[in-house]
């Protein structure tokens, strides 16, 4: 068989997934076998062949004290490659330091796609992915190694499209605030009396803030920092189960094509300047049944204050997470840098917390540094 990016890729734990008589696979000098249909045939019995389901099997084949394999048994064997083992590097580890002056080595392009044969950063990534051989657990494997490369890689051949990928971070304050104050006056105006339409009179609340009394201003205010916890909530919750939701992720090239646009690129390209806050309309696509469901549970007034208070720990955010990849920072902020970034180069699975790690307290996810 020979190895090309066409070759189906697994991992050993898609191996030891197939280990029972109606779905059996071994692998043997780094290629995968599916020996289901063979089982009846082999001369040492289909219980020989079950024992060693799920696993290696080079050791016991030239073991001749335990069970002497011809050579027309290895050409049989050849009649059932499905694929072959990944044996990419692993660049995350238990034993990774976070300095004060991280910054990682450009990786070597074409030495890392010769290796690891999973995506050539000289080339436009997302038909890549939508067209790889791999299996789930081998993209997990390697999206969540950090490449580095000086330059944002392209997502899309045609610029139309690639500009749509990147955002500078400037761009969520300089959209999302506005939002979020806007937000914030209409429900000072809304817990005062009743408010038109923003889409009739878009202005009125900048126009009637002297009329505001202290008790909507009070409700206004605990709405606000009831938002500011909701999104503490939010960015723990969608971290951990929606952006990291790898074990229920299905083994096909849609989702892993949207795993990849939603976090895995991150994982995969950790310090791109560009890749680093939400594009505006993922963020919108992300936010709107959120705020469909404020609006529901909450009288207008109080949604508004509800989704003000959400969107402004949103921009703070997404603008200190730009800043624990790329900004020399305070204590506090130097710490939560380490933490983070210990996610991406020591344990993906812990460490979900990017402003804090209260919920990570809260969930026993707390990642050591």
């Amino acid at each position: 068989m020979s190895v090309s990016k066409r070759v189906r890729i697994f991992t050993a734990e898609d191996v030891a997934e197939h280990k029972s008589p109606a779905n059996c696979w071994v692998s043997y000098n780094n290629k995968v076998y599916d020996v289901t249909a063979f089982l009846p045939d082999h001369p040492g019995g289909d219980d020989l062949l079950l024992k060693y389901a799920g696993k290696d099997v080079e050791e016991i084949m030239k073991d001749p004290g335990e069970h002497e394999h011809s050579d027309s048994a290895y050409e049989m064997l050849e009649e059932h490659v499905i694929g072959r083992l990944g044996t990419g590097e692993a660049v995350v580890s238990d034993d990774w330091e976070a300095t004060d002056d991280f910054h990682p080595e450009d990786t070597d392009q074409a030495k890392d796609f010769e290796k690891n044969q999973f995506l050539d950063l000289r080339k436009p990534l997302l038909l890549q992915v939508w067209t790889a051989t791999w299996s789930k657990h081998y993209y997990l494997q390697q999206v969540h190694q950090p490449r580095h490369i000086p330059y944002s890689a392209r997502l899309f051949g045609p610029d139309i499209l690639e500009v749509f990928t990147k955002t500078e971070w400037y761009v969520v304050p300089t959209i999302w605030l506005p939002v979020a104050i806007n937000l914030f006056v209409r429900s000072l105006l809304q817990f005062s009396g009743p408010l038109p339409n923003f889409v009739n009179e878009p202005l009125l609340p900048i126009a009637a803030l002297s009329t505001v009394p202290m008790s909507a201003v009070v409700k206004t205010m605990l709405s606000f920092f009831l938002g500011n916890m909701v999104w503490t909530i939010l960015e723990y919750g969608m971290h951990r189960f929606l952006f990291h939701i790898d074990d229920l992720l299905p083994d096909h090239p849609l989702f892993l094509t949207l795993h990849f646009l939603l976090h895995g690129i991150h994982h995969y390209l950790p310090m791109d300047k560009l890749r680093l806050v939400m594009p505006p309309v993922l963020f919108s696509v992300l936010s709107y049944p959120f705020t469909r469901l404020a609006y529901l549970l909450f009288p207008t007034a109080m949604a508004n204050g509800v989704i003000a208070g959400a969107f402004t720990f949103y921009v703070m955010y997404d603008c200190m997470h730009f800043a624990l990849h790329h900004t020399r920072l305070p204590a506090y902020l130097r710490e939560m840098k380490k933490y983070h970034l210990a996610h991406h180069y020591k344990n993906f699975e812990l460490g979900f917390g990017v402003t804090s790690k209260i919920w990570d307290y809260v969930f026993n996810t707390v990642l050591p540094v």
